[in-house]
């Protein structure tokens, strides 16, 4: 397991210590959670553009940036809480995602006449 799921996994534990939610709940809290992280990408984008009549220039991209990382980790802990493979389950996710790419990608040449 990589030291990031390793991070992953003692969140995903510390918070499963901390409710006393049936596991179902929990999960859809959880997976509810990864929504309130998105809604908070879009307010930084909006304050990182300065359209906000009230305040303004009030984020930078590097607000975004950290709101985009708190939305990944927190699709990750959803993932784990979900299932104990998570890492497992995510790679071979992520093995469907390359081929799909890579066949998009070859095909788009062959079409070029490649």
């Amino acid at each position: 397991m990589t030291e990031t799921w390793q991070t992953i996994a003692h969140l995903a534990d510390r918070l499963e210590a901390h409710s006393t939610l049936p596991r179902e709940q929990r999960i859809l809290l959880q997976l509810l959670k990864i929504q309130e992280e998105a809604g908070e990408v879009a307010e930084a984008v909006i304050g990182a553009m300065g359209q906000n009549p009230r305040k303004g220039h009030s984020h930078t991209w590097e607000d975004v940036e950290a709101e985009v990382c708190d939305v990944i980790v927190t699709g990750m802990v959803a993932l784990r809480r979900m299932n104990p493979e998570a890492a497992s389950v995510f790679a071979r996710h992520m093995e469907g995602v390359v081929a799909r790419g890579l066949d998009k990608a070859e095909k788009a040449e062959d079409a070029a006449g490649r």
